[in-house]
């Protein structure tokens, strides 16, 4: 790897021939490259002035440059140069000096930088994050950024520096024993994949599944993370991951030690022991869908949120129960969504229209199928009639170690039928009209879990009524899909410029099952099909790729809405006929062949071969990005 230093005035020749070589790579001829070297000519008294950086390789021989230039006290900058010796094209060193460029743009407060650039290196610029911009000299595309820091509130989550994210999503789940959830834990395992994404920069993933190599290598690249130490397939048959990790004392002490942030998906018993944090388990309250109704209400009834509306919502005992109460509500035409108290993601909700309890055969035959135990019955809240305007919007904030509220943004979720798909975060997204209503209620709710002892990252989800009102229905005391892809927007505005767009979709379907050899090429292939859209692909959750029904989790992010819509399009159908793109059609059982072996009980798994290491390791694998 190339390293970096500012260049010195005597090196001013060096330099200069280095600018040429690098010009007539792109096959220009003696005449033109003659033409342009006195402007393109590095002078030994502007060195210091123009900011030159240059990027050197292990013995000292020089192998780029890149100038970053401007007033430093005025809001524009300009990058004036960046050339890379013809020798090492392709192996980084331009991007190493790119983000370095922006790296010392942000540093000056320079709030927009310049690119006036070689149609040649376009493609380069582009891939890197910039847009095209007005007002080029001949000859020249110009690309603007806005350089940005990490965001406050992303410096704050985890201090601002690397962190080792625990994915103990079966393990949160467990805890409350609700019914709705699926014993097995199997899809909550799938879901701790998106512990890569707990932070905007992990220094370490720790997984229940395996995980392939590639998935990493790719997420790594994309996210330009460097060295990332896994820890996978160390659960795969429970949800005690926590406790899977203790129990091998050397890979504990390695996680912990040196007081590294470690980042779970949610508070735990069992992580309280893995961490040394206090545990107290009336903390978690509030991720009682009941209890988050209270909480709303009591802070309604104090006044100051004009925007927002509770949903009236009704607690039964049990199917009996719950049955009186629907009945009664279906027979005044009204409308109710059943709940379970602690069902994730949509897990336990069912819609309960008039029309939809009619086609079920009648409440009883509805109720039926759901859980027993203690259910909901809330007020079905309907959005304007024909708006194309979103329907679900959260509100994602965290309480810190000092009891203070952070807000992160807001957000616009795709659901469906009471069932979380997706959501899509970055700026514009949440309707102008409801920033403020959700800013201020969302912040309200983090006061109060703060002042309850919370601690960590919560949201807020509601609903638009038909008079543009927010209806708050519940919130998550975890991190969930939205606050993935506020991750990734952060950590690209760091790197790209600010202003991206950034969409989580939690299941794609696949046309095919997929070993993980081609599940891995085709998440390389998806991520190069985007990024020909000026958009950016990261594949979250690689490991539902080999079950009977195969699906990919993604996020793809873009700094313009018709490049993310266009992404997302493209990842979908390249997803759909990748079956028939390798010829192979959805086998009926467990799938078998190079790259899959059958588990003890009949299932399959990715099978590990010298690039894995064996669960009970307790060495990681480490993958550059």
């Amino acid at each position: 790897m190339a390293k970096l230093r500012a260049a010195r005035a005597d090196e001013a020749g060096e330099l200069s021939a280095l600018v040429l070589r690098s010009k007539a790579y792109w096959g220009y001829d003696a005449g033109f490259l003659a033409g342009c070297a006195e402007e393109l000519r590095v002078r030994a008294d502007e060195v210091g002035t123009r900011r030159i950086v240059v990027a050197e390789d292990a013995d000292g021989t020089v192998r780029g440059l890149a100038s970053l230039e401007g007033d430093a006290a005025g809001p524009t900058s300009r990058l004036g140069l960046l050339f890379v010796d013809p020798a090492v094209i392709g192996r980084g060193v331009g991007r190493l000096l790119y983000r370095d460029v922006l790296r010392r743009a942000v540093a000056l407060g320079a709030r927009r930088l310049l690119i006036d650039s070689d149609p040649h290196a376009a493609g380069f610029y582009r891939a890197m994050g910039a847009v095209p911009g007005p007002g080029a000299p001949r000859g020249l595309v110009r690309f603007e950024v806005a350089p940005v820091p990490l965001a406050d509130w992303a410096r704050a989550w985890t201090g601002g520096g690397p962190s080792v994210h625990v994915g103990n999503v079966a393990e949160f789940n467990a805890q409350f024993g609700d019914p709705s959830l699926d014993r097995e834990q199997r899809a909550a395992h799938h879901y701790a994949c998106l512990a890569a994404f707990y932070g905007p920069r992990p220094a370490a993933l720790v997984l229940p599944l395996a995980v392939s190599p590639g998935w990493a290598r790719l997420v790594g690249r994309q996210l330009e993370w460097g060295e990332v130490e896994v820890y996978d397939a160390l659960a795969q048959a429970g949800p005690g991951l926590s406790d899977a990790v203790r129990s091998r004392p050397a890979l504990a002490a390695r996680l912990t030690q040196g007081a590294p942030v470690l980042v779970p998906w949610g508070l735990t018993e069992p992580f309280g022991r893995l961490s040394g944090r206090p545990w107290r388990a009336r903390d978690l309250r509030y991720e009682s869908k009941s209890a988050a109704h209270a909480l709303f209400g009591r802070i309604l009834a104090a006044g100051g949120h004009p925007g927002i509306r509770l949903p009236g919502q009704w607690r039964a005992a049990g199917r009996r129960q719950a049955v009186r109460l629907l009945s009664a509500r279906v027979a005044r035409g009204e409308s109710s969504v059943l709940k379970s108290e602690h069902g994730v993601g949509g897990s336990g909700t069912t819609y309960a229209s008039p029309e939809r309890v009619r086609a079920a055969g009648g409440v009883r035959a509805l109720v039926r199928g759901l859980p027993r135990g203690p259910l909901l019955v809330e007020e079905y809240v309907s959005g304007p009639a024909g708006a194309d305007g979103p329907g679900d919007l959260t509100y994602d904030g965290f309480v810190d170690g000092a009891g203070r509220v952070h807000t992160v943004g807001g957000a616009v979720m795709d659901v469906v039928d009471g069932g979380y798909r997706g959501a899509t975060v970055g700026p514009g997204v949440v309707p102008a009209a409801a920033r403020g209503p959700l800013s201020r209620f969302g912040a309200a709710v983090g006061r109060e879990l703060a002042e309850a002892g919370y601690r960590g990252w919560f949201d807020v989800d509601f609903v638009v009524d038909g008079a543009g009102l927010l209806a708050p229905t519940e919130t998550n005391l975890r991190l969930t899909g939205p606050s993935a892809a506020f991750m990734v927007a952060a950590r690209l505005d760091a790197l790209r410029g600010a202003g991206h767009l950034v969409r989580i979709v939690d299941r794609v379907e696949l046309g095919a099952r997929l070993p993980v050899a081609q599940a891995d090429e085709l998440c390389a292939d998806l991520a190069r099909g985007c990024a020909a859209l000026g958009a950016v692909f990261v594949p979250a959750i690689p490991t539902g790729a080999g079950d009977p029904a195969p699906w990919l989790g993604v996020l793809v992010a873009a700094h313009g809405r018709e490049a993310l819509d266009a992404a997302e399009a493209l990842v979908r159908a390249e997803a759909r006929g990748i079956g028939k793109a390798l010829g192979l059609d959805a086998p009926e059982g467990p799938p078998s062949g190079p790259g899959w072996a059958a588990d003890a009980d009949g299932s399959a798994s990715a099978e590990r071969s010298g690039m894995w290491f064996s669960p009970r390791s307790r060495r990681p694998r480490r993958v550059c990005g």
